[in-house]
């Protein structure tokens, strides 16, 4: 790691000292060379710490891998050669990952590489604004860390490179992220003024927010506990960004909030990275584009990969009136047939005609899916799931629509509410309920007459599916240890993934989490 870390600062240091070179002239004689070289050096510095967000969070394989197929609304099936990946996928989805899973020991590079571009920009004499995105971006990594592995490798910019970085554990962490969010607060700019994709205020309060309420989860994962004052932070932050100049309110289509031209079109979104054309570092499987490829079919416009599926047992949490469960969507419905949301059953091009598999039967997703496929259906078994509209327009002009448009959402409004509904339930106030039941009745479901933990769930799982939340909630709720659908038994050792080996290896200051 450490070698990496030395690789990476001298790509960034010759970077910027070529940049400086050929932009001094653009700049104009009323700056110096020192004042240019400190611009040039900061901006730089920062844009690379937002795009370091990408590959640990849009990469289907890095995190969303690990809270997503590791709980009870993914699978990665087998089918037959295609999607094995050396059984990758089954074992976050059975539990069954070791401290070698490729897939985990990549998620953890890629966090503590964002962790080390975000603090990197505080050793560039960054203005305060600057400086407060690059807090706000190493606490939200240094989050993650903790969430999934219960410790986090840290440095600030005053610690040698040529040591071993200090680890902290949940609890040191958590009081140093909800210190460093606290203190970042009054210098970042407010939404709407700032765009979705900087850091803001309310992107702040909100990770305040899943800070307290997973305190006592994060300290205590077999044994969850919710103390009142950390449940009135989670209400106060809450009313503080529903208050906030932003005016965010639940959109009237729930697929605005991932459209091509989400970043306009949604009045949820508090937190976004920027996707598209110049916008973002673009690699095969990790942009927004892979979030329809990895799972439509090949002969499906978009063209897909064919590989994850949702679980009947999820789907079925669905009334049939829920329009999360999808539909028609303009610009993308009547170029292509595609629906957005769930798919099962027939599929139909643009003029009503059925398509086929590529060995000419039916492409009618199927509820039944296996963990490992090899029947003569195999290429249409299980549910389909289409979160982010397709970007036909963009697409149409770039190689297999890698540079789409959807930005990318971390965090969103409705969220916003079913955690102050939860902080509510969870100190013994009954006010929650109108607030999932604002949520259930945007969305065309039917209101419910009270609310508990066993419901609060599972609306959290409707409204927030494939968002990366679903592992996180389960294991605050009690549940994340439970049999599912194609996963049975479990141990409770898989509450925190294991410290990948090769990391053990480089920072003596690290430890094996229990079981593994």
């Amino acid at each position: 790691m450490i070698k990496h870390i030395f690789r990476t600062s001298l790509a960034v240091a010759v970077t910027l000292n070529m940049a400086s070179c050929s932009l001094k002239e653009e700049l104009g004689s009323t700056l110096t060379r020192q004042e240019a070289d400190s611009v040039i050096t900061v901006a730089s510095l920062l844009k690379n710490a937002y795009d370091g967000l990408q590959m640990p969070y849009q990469d289907f394989s890095n995190t969303w891998g690990m809270m997503v197929h590791s709980t009870d609304e993914a699978v990665g099936p087998t089918r037959a050669g295609d999607w094995d990946d050396n059984g990758v996928w089954r074992a976050l989805h059975e539990h069954t990952w070791t401290a070698d899973h490729s897939h985990i020991q990549s998620a953890f590079s890629s966090l503590l590489q964002l962790q080390f571009a975000a603090t990197n920009v505080l050793s560039f004499r960054p203005n305060d604004v600057q400086a407060s995105e690059a807090r706000f971006l190493r606490a939200l990594s240094m989050f993650t860390t903790v969430d999934l592995w219960g410790q986090v490798p840290f440095r600030t910019p005053q610690d040698t490179l040529l040591n071993a970085p200090r680890v902290l554990k949940s609890a040191e962490a958590l009081d140093f992220i909800i210190a460093e969010l606290k203190a970042i607060i009054p210098t970042l700019p407010d939404r709407p003024i700032a765009p979705a994709y900087q850091a803001n205020k309310d992107a702040a309060r909100f990770l305040l927010m899943k800070c307290y309420l997973n305190k006592g989860t994060f300290l205590n994962r077999e044994a969850p506990t919710f103390d009142a004052a950390d449940m009135q932070e989670v209400i106060k932050y809450a009313d503080e960004i529903i208050a906030s100049p932003g005016s965010y309110k639940l959109a009237d289509n729930y697929y605005d909030n991932f459209a091509r031209d989400n970043d306009v079109k949604s009045t949820e979104n508090i937190f976004t990275q920027r996707n598209g054309p110049g916008f973002s570092t673009v690699r095969s499987g990790n942009s927004a584009f892979a979030r329809w490829k990895f799972t439509l079919h090949y002969n499906m416009n978009p063209s897909g990969w064919n590989g994850f599926a949702t679980l009947s047992d999820f789907y079925d949490k669905y009334e049939a009136t829920d329009t999360r469960r999808g539909g028609a969507y303009d610009g993308v419905t009547n170029i292509s047939g595609l629906r957005v949301g769930f798919l099962v059953g027939q599929q139909y091009d643009q003029t009503g005609k059925a398509l086929q598999d590529r060995k000419g039967n039916p492409l009618a997703f199927t509820r039944e899916v296996a963990i490992k496929e090899t029947g003569n259906n195999l290429e249409v078994t299980g549910i389909r799931v289409i979160k982010y509209p397709p970007d036909f327009l963009t697409s149409s002009s770039s190689k297999d629509g890698q540079e789409a448009s959807n930005d990318y959402v971390f965090f969103r409004y409705a969220d916003v509410l079913l955690m102050k509904a939860e902080a509510l339930l969870r100190t013994g106030s009954t006010a929650g309920l109108a607030i999932v039941n604002q949520i259930r009745l945007k969305r065309g479901a039917t209101p419910i007459v009270s609310l508990t933990l066993a419901n609060l769930i599972d609306e959290r799982g409707r409204e927030l599916y494939w968002e990366g939340w679903r592992r996180q909630d389960l294991i605050r709720f009690g549940k994340y240890l439970e049999p599912w659908q194609l996963k049975a038994t479990d141990n409770k050792r898989n509450l925190l993934f294991p410290i990948p080996t090769s990391d053990l290896a480089v920072n003596k200051n690290l430890t094996q989490n229990p079981g593994y």
